[in-house]
């Protein structure tokens, strides 16, 4: 297959001599060189899949690859290959390994709202921004491998050292509910490599070529688990590309690339700059906006799929006007070019922007969906049931017990949790093992204690069962015995009650199947979950709507015609970053929005928005200015009094078209 590929994606493919970067621009086919590599190091360097591992970020990208791959080889020589992401690896590794970090293999994941309410807890508080502040720091602190002990030493302010303490019993709280965070599952596994050697080169003896896919999104602590688990022979491929680096707000640090030079002396340098995916305008525009930031690597996109058309800059009057505009346009190109509607994409910088786009489609009745929205396993019902499922995964998970306990409720009240609660503290024990205490019973009044009593012998009986009754059946079992259904009815509207009945059912098939096609259990299933941000295939439906997603999540996405709006100081860039000294970033991701588009851009502004309740007038992004001349054509402000007609005669023409055809 190597003969589908170009002469650099070929030299890519082909390099195994030590360590190699492959810096890949946008659109250049970065994926298919991943997944021919991996064909290439099985059949023809003979490596068996069991020692190859490719870590990506998303679930997504990680289900691409491995059907890519499925459609290179036969399954039999795929057998054992790893095709994960960086969590889903360090769960494997803390789950193989977990008795050397004082964690039992049934450890439990906390997601950000189980995080949020202990660091609520912690700090006393109901204030969502200072838990949500506070929980980003920690994150930050963890993703630099700065452990407590080291936040303590280094704090040089009350609050500083407040947040160190806070963080401290945050992670003293995780150990004792035998729980990690997202974050843990990569630290962990770091500190241990450090700690213990003979676990270190059981893993790089398992996994001896890795594949790291978006290289440049990695922190600190990833880069150290790649760099540990390479060992000094270095073997490894790294993609990325330095000039999408989008993601320092979340710990990603775009120095790994560099610091892979200084590393690795050895490290292979290959530049794929054909762009398979836009035309060469919209290429020109991007390498331009790009070209004032300052370079680690130099590289140009360019293609041959034809000129292109100008981009279009349009100054919209304000914020209605420029949703209005956007409608307007869009139909117009549809009826004219004879496209769909999934066709389109409308990128934007925040997501408050999208409200009024969403009401101009609505009055338009263009059909559209969000990316980017709340996962499937977000939602409360599906959380309720999740309660159940992680307790019985492991019963020291405390935030599950609570929510266990008192969904439905089961007549016990608050008081008893406090009591319950304030035990477990005493003894260092979990809320589930202090229900069985000798010394707690006693706290308690019979009638208070009897329905604690039943509803861990309950979960008990669910664990025994788990290892040998078939997943969905259970579950359906366990909703029969809480009547979830009829709780659901009772709290709740009837329609309202019967979406998320249905969802709930939508679940116990999706783990029927998982339970069936990978012959897992519902204890197995659920330490699983927590990594799964969607429903397989449902992240992958397509429907002819329009394409609504903020610029950060378009990142590996492309669509024939672009619409990037709100193109204005403060906004893009954003003012904490321009406040900041980010403004590097905030150009990344003006080229991430660039690069999606396919075949058209237009990109808008507003010459007024509304502030606060007031009118501000508003000024066109600095990156706008950065934009070529000859390739864009302007209405508005920008143009230095050469403005072009909003609508042109033409677009005005096919919307006249259209509306009679919808008449018609």
């Amino acid at each position: 297959m190597l003969h589908t590929l170009n002469a650099p994606q070929q030299a890519a493919v082909r390099y195994l001599d030590g360590p190699c970067l492959v810096l890949a621009g946008a659109g250049s086919g970065k994926t298919r060189v991943i997944t021919q590599k991996i064909a290439y190091l099985i059949d023809r360097a003979g490596m068996d899949a069991r020692n190859i591992a490719a870590i990506t970020f998303t679930n997504k990208a990680a289900r691409e690859m491995q059907e890519r791959v499925g459609a290179l080889m036969d399954a039999p020589r795929l057998r054992g290959l790893t095709v994960s992401t960086f969590h889903s690896l360090g769960m494997r590794l803390l789950r193989e390994e977990a008795r050397h970090l004082g964690y039992k293999p049934q450890f439990s994941i906390l997601d950000s709202a189980d995080a949020g309410k202990i660091v609520s807890d912690l700090l006393a508080t109901t204030d969502k921004a200072l838990v949500r502040a506070t929980v980003s720091h920690i994150s930050l602190l963890k993703n630099d491998r700065i452990a407590p002990d080291q936040a303590l030493l280094r704090a040089d302010s009350e609050g500083e050292l407040h947040l160190a303490r806070i963080y401290r019993a945050y992670q003293d709280t995780l150990l004792a509910y035998q729980a990690v965070d997202f974050d843990d599952l990569i630290r962990l596994p770091v500190d241990l490599f450090e700690a213990n050697e003979d676990v270190l080169k059981k893993w790089q003896q398992r996994l001896r070529y890795l594949l790291i896919d978006e290289y440049q999104d990695t922190n600190t602590t990833q880069y150290q688990m790649v760099k540990m688990l390479t060992g000094i022979s270095g073997q490894f491929t790294a993609v990325g590309d330095d000039d999408q680096s989008i993601y320092a707000w979340r710990g990603a640090n775009v120095e790994n690339l560099r610091l892979l030079q200084t590393d690795f002396p050895r490290l292979k340098v290959i530049k794929l700059e054909q762009n398979y995916r836009s035309v060469a305008r919209i290429l020109k525009c991007a390498n331009a906006v790009i070209a004032n930031n300052p370079k680690l690597f130099e590289k140009t996109l360019w293609s041959d799929l034809g000129v292109g058309d100008p981009i279009q800059i349009i100054e919209a009057k304000n914020e209605e006007h420029e949703a209005e505009l956007v409608c307007m346009k869009l139909q117009a190109h549809k009826f004219e070019a004879g496209t769909g509607f999934n066709d389109y994409a409308i990128l934007y910088r925040s997501n408050f922007q999208a409200r009024i786009i969403e009401t101009a489609l609505r009055t338009q009745r263009i059909p559209y969906v969000i990316s980017g929205g709340q996962s499937f396993f977000d939602r409360a019902e599906i959380k309720d049931i999740l309660g159940y499922l992680r307790l019985m995964a492991n019963e020291n998970d405390d935030p599950a017990f609570i929510r266990a306990v008192t969904t439905p409720k089961r007549g016990v009240g608050n008081v008893t949790l406090e009591r319950l609660g304030s035990y477990a503290s005493e003894r260092h024990i979990s809320l589930f093992a202090a229900v069985f205490e000798e010394g707690f019973i006693h706290q308690v009044q019979p009638q208070q204690y009897e329905p604690l009593k039943t509803f861990a012998t309950f979960i008990n009986n669910l664990q025994y069962r788990a290892r040998s009754e078939a997943a969905g059946a259970l579950l359906q079992d366990l909703l029969g015995s809480i009547d979830y259904e009829t709780w659901l009815y009772d709290n709740d509207e009837p329609r309202p009650a019967e979406t998320k009945w249905k969802n709930v059912q939508d679940f116990v098939g999706w783990v029927a199947k998982q339970g069936q096609e990978k012959s897992k259990d519902l204890i197995e299933i659920t330490q699983t979950i927590a990594l799964i941000t969607m429903l397989e295939g449902r992240e992958d439906e397509e429907v002819d709507a329009v394409k609504l997603t903020t610029l950060h999540a378009s990142k590996g996405l492309e669509y024939p015609h672009v619409f990037l709006i709100g193109c204005e100081e403060d906004i893009l860039p954003h003012a904490n970053s321009i406040e900041g000294n980010m403004v590097e970033e905030e150009r990344r991701l003006m080229y991430v929005g660039i690069t999606r588009a396919q075949r058209t851009l237009t990109i808008t502004y507003c010459g007024k928005r509304r502030r606060a309740g007031e009118w501000q007038i508003t000024h066109p992004s600095r990156f706008l200015h950065e934009l070529p001349p000859e390739d864009i054509r302007v209405s508005g402000r920008l143009a230095g009094g050469k403005s072009e007609p909003l609508v042109t005669k033409q677009e005005g023409r096919a919307m006249l078209a259209g509306l009679m055809a919808k008449l018609g």
